[in-house]
């Protein structure tokens, strides 16, 4: 069975939705925030200590765009996956990098500077200056779904699981106010999905069991 290691609400919920998804059995190992701070056994799987941490076998995986590409091809098929035979392919692989790479990245900043430091440590100006490059970069966001209920061939795929995410961090850290009117209608239809609040749901009650505090937002 599948095992992902998960912090709620952290870039680990992009494959915990995945999972969703496609109904695939897992197992979800809770762990608190940040983990190479508070669960240092942790680095003993995963050195980096960062998370998710994807165990599938002898399969280790870090990078959660590239775990949802991974659990799409793996145990597809699946219409989550566009394939390299669909005028889409190159748009939806392009969507799962610029997730991560392009619109997660600066949102971290916003994240550490404006709320996780301690006072002393916090850096206004810093946290503002990226999250303009996140708006910034959010306009292609807003383009692609001004034109379409979703980003690629015309239909849910795991790019929007990975970019969904990103818009849910946005809304957990107060950036989610100032979306485009189109990216707020995506970001709304997002979260109507069964998989999504069965993930969200998912993290909150293993949380509980596995008795690991919510994560602490400014």
């Amino acid at each position: 069975m599948v095992t992902l290691y998960h912090c709620e609400a952290a870039r680990s919920f992009r494959p915990l939705w995945m999972l969703e998804e496609m109904g695939l059995p897992h197992e979800l190992k809770m762990l608190p925030f940040p983990p190479r701070v508070f669960a240092k056994e942790y680095l003993a799987l995963n050195p980096l200590g960062t998370i998710p941490l994807l165990i599938d076998g002898e399969t280790r995986m870090t990078e959660s765009s590239g775990i949802c590409h991974y659990l799409g091809t793996k145990y597809g098929p699946t219409p989550l996956i566009v394939g390299p035979d669909e005028p889409a392919y190159g748009a939806f692989l392009n969507w799962m990098y610029f997730s991560d790479a392009t619109l997660t990245f600066p949102q971290t900043l916003v994240l550490r500077y404006g709320q996780l430091e301690p006072e002393e440590r916090r850096n206004p100006q810093v946290a503002g200056d990226y999250a303009k490059w996140f708006f910034g970069r959010l306009r292609a966001v807003e383009a692609a779904t001004g034109k379409a209920e979703t980003l690629v061939a015309g239909r849910f795929t795991a790019a929007d699981i990975a970019i969904g995410y990103a818009l849910r961090l946005a809304d957990n850290i107060g950036l989610a106010k100032d979306f485009g009117p189109n990216v707020a209608a995506y970001w709304a239809r997002l979260q109507q999905r069964e998989a999504y609040q069965r993930a969200v749901a998912a993290e909150r009650k293993a949380g509980v069991e596995q008795n690991v505090a919510p994560r602490v937002r400014g």
